[in-house]
């Protein structure tokens, strides 16, 4: 299927590593051009430049996303750079581990910027740009949204306010045609994902006691399949869908576990 995604610019938060990579990757093989953004240098000229060696277009911005203004940069420099924007995945984000019990408020309100604040001050500065091309907004979320996890209130709150703001958005957007959709994701394997797991005595033990309970297939979701939906999101194969939570998780935040 052609999703139409032929020259169109992406901008990608957290475009370098994991879920993000992934999504860049995919957009490449659609033709796009993905904008990574994103606070590690080498981490971003690195990707951007894998991209290019492989025959794709690519473009980056450095910004430290807690700051407002560093976001709006990056994405001036977009726009000077393309003269438009085509489509924004809010992407970036950590599992920072602020809980109530043993958190405070303070690291709370930082996991807050690091997790949410930034969602709203790109699709702010994208704005203008996305109403012309009428594009679209893809946020990354994650289960803890809904199931909850324990002892990540600062995430959890973050990712809570990821789904409400695409609500939100999908709404205040509906009469620019700008569509605004998440992808929700449970238990995806990446450098994050397995420096948790190296945490653990044995870790391979560990991640088989994760993946007995995804019902379909009893295995991890990939980057790449995470990716392909968030593309068909972005894309005008899905011009009527806005709005929309899609989880994919192999059934694990829904389905019984007991599968």
């Amino acid at each position: 299927m052609d999703l139409k995604l032929k020259d169109k610019v992406i901008v990608v938060t957290g475009g370098s590593k994991g879920i993000g990579n992934g999504i860049c990757k995919v957009l490449v093989q659609e033709g796009a051009i993905p904008v990574i953004i994103g606070r590690n240098e080498q981490d971003v000229i690195k990707a951007v430049n894998t991209i290019k060696d492989n025959g794709g277009q690519a473009f980056y911005a450095l910004a430290e996303l807690t700051d407002q203004v560093a976001c709006k940069n990056a994405m001036d420099s977009v726009i000077k750079e393309f003269g438009r924007i085509d489509g924004l995945v809010n992407n970036a984000g950590v599992n920072d581990n602020v809980g109530l019990e043993h958190g405070n408020y303070d690291d709370f309100m930082r996991s807050i910027q690091r997790n949410v604040a930034h969602y709203y001050a790109m699709a702010h500065h994208a704005l203008p740009e996305l109403k012309k091309s009428k594009g679209a907004i893809v946020n990354i979320g994650s289960k803890t949204s809904v199931t909850g996890q324990g002892g990540t209130s600062g995430y959890a709150a973050a990712n809570g306010a990821r789904n409400a703001l695409t609500r939100e958005w999908a709404v205040e957007l509906l009469p620019y045609s700008v569509r605004v959709n998440a992808v929700i994701v449970a238990e995806c394997y990446t450098p994050l994902y397995k420096k948790w797991l190296d945490t653990f005595p044995n870790p391979e033990e560990k991640l088989a006691s994760i993946t007995k309970h995804i019902p379909l297939g009893n295995r991890m979701t990939t980057d790449i399949e995470i990716a392909n939906t968030v593309a068909f999101l972005l894309s005008e194969v899905s011009s009527h869908t806005t709005g929309q939570l899609l989880f994919v998780d192999g059934g694990y935040t829904h389905l019984d576990r007991s599968l």
